[in-house]
């Protein structure tokens, strides 16, 4: 079996946890797999460094951030390999460049666009181990590219679809993908397998257990990803992880797999908006101009010819919102503009809703027994999602993972 292992930050963050790390790619290579091994840097280490970089030049040269902040990878790359080696396992790092692992030019954020595994897959089956460095690539100009936050788990996915590998193995510091989060939650249940569909639309709306691009990618290329945790014993029945598979492997198919929440986003409401063409096309296309995402929109038409206009933008981007739709205000002759940051967005997520009706009506009841106010609504084939007042966020939470019986028995 050809297996490709992926570290995150916390399951490398010092020696002795990266001599761990060590032990369970050994324990694979000893049962007989080829093995490819993604690292992130050290806990920490990247923040260091993206600190560096703004403290010199708050706009600083993209091409240049990516050199210093992928060195934090190559770092880790070197020591796990290291680690390996003392133990008698023959290993190699790779850096991006080196595979190569190529990217578009969008420094800071690149996009996969190609991986060759011709040289590493000879050397696996010889039983060399793979150690690469994560969150890293190569342009086109080659130059050091980086991937954005959560890039390991993108390389990771990559990589075994390169190597066309068996499984890609994500270990983290949960040890699988929840009904919801058990911090919240303590009676959610650990889910042994996932859609790669459901998994994406956790992803977007708030569950930080994987990076949305990866899971995108795993879906596409169709690559069995297993979601484990690093710092429970890999011999324990209950450290098997979470499976996420094509829809077609999972036997039984829940109504509703999980809850997911989200307080990155803000609400903004544009007041008695003129009601003629053009007007939405205006206002959300200035948007895409400051590369602003909206998310949530609802429309109201009041009786005297206008409309309010509600919608939902990543919190950070607020500031810049608000300043493309002062800067046309007088072309479309809105009366006012209102901001609220304290929201949240709650999403019910099943690929079992195709095929049962009531679950929206089975949220909002649940919702409206907590006398908790539903602002905006928005839905996909087998999502719900609803904006609430941010304090209500957990009771919220917890009234719909009940009333969808996922509490663990």
């Amino acid at each position: 079996m050809r297996i490709v292992m992926k570290f995150g930050g916390t399951s490398v963050a010092d020696l002795a946890r990266i001599r761990t790390v060590a032990d369970r790619v050994k324990r694979e290579v000893d049962a007989g797999h080829q093995v490819a091994v993604v690292v992130s840097a050290m806990s920490g280490v990247t923040n260091r460094l993206v600190g560096w970089c703004q403290e010199l030049s708050p706009l600083h040269d993209a091409r240049e951030y990516d050199t210093v902040v992928a060195t934090g990878e190559q770092v880790t790359s070197g020591l796990l390999a290291i680690a390996l080696q003392s133990l008698g396992v023959e290993a190699r790092s790779w850096q991006g460049w080196q595979i190569p692992i190529e990217t578009d030019t969008a420094h800071g954020k690149a996009r996969i666009q190609e991986i060759n595994g011709a040289e590493l897959i000879p050397r696996m089956e010889t039983g060399q181990v793979a150690v690469v460095a994560g969150f890293q690539g190569i342009a086109p100009d080659r130059r050091v590219t980086t991937l954005g936050r959560g890039g390991s788990d993108t390389s990771a996915v990559a990589l075994a679809a390169a190597l066309k590998a068996d499984r890609c193995d994500i270990y983290t510091d949960v040890d699988g993908v929840y009904t919801t989060d058990p911090r919240i939650v303590p009676a959610a249940r650990k889910l042994a397998h996932i859609s790669y569909e459901e998994m994406l639309e956790l992803a977007s709306v708030g569950a930080k257990v994987l990076q949305t691009r990866s899971v995108e990618l795993a879906m596409n290329e169709r690559v069995r990803v297993r979601v484990l945790s690093s710092f429970k014993d890999p011999t324990a029945n209950d450290n098997e992880g979470t499976l996420v598979v094509d829809e077609d492997e999972i036997v039984e198919k829940q109504t509703v797999s999980g809850i997911a929440y989200s307080r990155d986003d803000a609400k903004l409401t544009v007041r008695r908006v003129p009601d003629r063409p053009g007007i939405a096309a205006t206002i959300f296309g200035e948007l895409a101009t400051q590369n602003v995402n909206v998310d949530m929109i609802v429309q109201n038409l009041a009786a005297d010819g206008t409309t309010d206009m509600t919608f939902t933008v990543g919190k950070a981007d607020l500031p810049r919102a608000r300043a493309a739709l002062d800067g046309i205000r007088q072309q479309i002759g809105y009366a006012e503009l209102l901001a609220d940051p304290n929201v949240a967005k709650i999403s019910v997520v099943g690929v079992g809703m195709r095929s049962h009706a009531g679950v929206a009506n089975t949220m909002f009841r649940a919702l409206a027994d907590k006398a908790i106010n539903i602002q905006v609504i928005s839905t996909s084939e087998i999502k719900v999602s609803v904006l609430i007042a941010a304090e209500y966020t957990e009771l919220a939470v917890r009234a719909l993972h009940t009333a969808y019986g996922l509490d663990a028995a």
